[in-house]
């Protein structure tokens, strides 16, 4: 398997890397190493959204053009983290591993439509057998982390290198957690969730290709992540949905974390539009107020868009 799920492109590359610049420029307090991009461009003959006419070794063959800035630097991804759970949750019930029920039907959708942190907490104590509480013993709290690091292990079984180095075992909170669950954390929070914008590119690549546990399963998380793009939800669209045309077609998971001194804002999407070809986008700003990297991410989204609108008019026939 390469080394990389895209080709490094360098046009590609040289037109981010002039984004980031401009960004710099207009955003002086955000520092060089607080922002992560991977922009994957799904260029003819590339085959994008199969539906799973490919299978997945066939799949995987294929190498989209891309760029990446810091993509394989560690963040934490705040609800981003929900779309692994959600791959996850999807092949416990295609192998047999739980057991599909009303509740945890609508937790998937609350945590994919709505970012519900209840609905995350749930998945994950479906998915590892553990629950939240007060502080237990060592011998039991050691099997419970065992039991709660499962997402890892499948993840990590994967053998995708862009998965090596992530942790995948927290819940996503409003205020915090508490007893075990802070106890989990770390004193100094070293076990928080942590991932790359190439390992969220890829699964979110895999869900749009349809070889995510199953063409109708990567099906059914595109149905939960379409968003419908108007001036008066643009927030709900998320902060790269926000700098889209209202004719755009949108596929995201937004999310922001930490407090508002010191936050982060990361989204991904798939966007195809009538004047570019598809693209995937993937945007970690960190370490100014949440608007802040709001706006950064929105700013990136908005140069990438003309960037791209540029060179489909430079690739398409007149």
């Amino acid at each position: 398997m390469p080394a990389k799920f895209f080709q490094a492109n360098a046009a590609l590359q040289s037109t981010l890397e002039n984004i980031l610049e401009e960004t710099w420029d207009t955003f002086p307090q955000l520092a060089q190493n607080q922002i992560a991009v991977t922009w994957i461009a799904y260029e003819p003959p590339y085959q994008v959204n199969t539906g799973g006419a490919l299978n997945t070794e066939d799949f995987w063959k294929y190498q989209p053009s891309g760029a990446s800035y810091r993509g394989v630097e560690l963040a934490n991804p705040g609800r981003l983290v929900q779309l692994f759970y959600i791959v996850a949750m999807h092949v416990w019930l295609e192998q047999g591993m739980a057991q599909s029920s009303p509740e945890i039907v609508r937790a998937m959708a609350d945590m994919l439509t709505d970012g519900s942190n209840d609905a995350t907490s749930y998945i994950v104590d479906v998915l590892s057998g553990t629950t939240s509480g007060p502080a237990i013993p060592n011998g039991p709290f050691e099997t419970w982390q065992s039991q709660r690091n499962i997402m890892n292990r499948y993840f990590q079984q994967l053998g995708w290198p862009e998965l090596r180095a992530i942790n995948l075992n927290q819940k996503t909170w409003s205020e915090g957690p508490y007893g075990r669950e802070r106890e989990f954390l770390g004193k100094m929070f070293d076990n928080q969730n942590q991932l790359t914008t190439e390992a969220i590119a890829r699964l979110l690549h895999s869900i749009i290709g349809g070889v995510s546990v199953s063409s109708q399963r990567s099906q059914a998380i595109m149905d939960l992540m379409r968003r419908v793009i108007t001036p008066e939800e643009a927030t709900i669209a998320g902060l790269i949905g926000a700098s889209l045309p209202t004719t755009a077609k949108l596929w995201s998971k937004g999310s922001s974390t930490g407090s508002t001194a010191n936050s982060s804002s990361c989204d991904a999407a798939y966007i195809e539009t009538d004047e570019t070809h598809p693209y995937l986008l993937v945007i970690v700003a960190e370490g100014a107020a949440k608007a802040e990297t709001g706006n950064v991410i929105s700013f990136v989204s908005e140069r990438i868009l003309s960037a791209a609108q540029q060179a489909f008019t430079e690739k398409t026939p007149a």
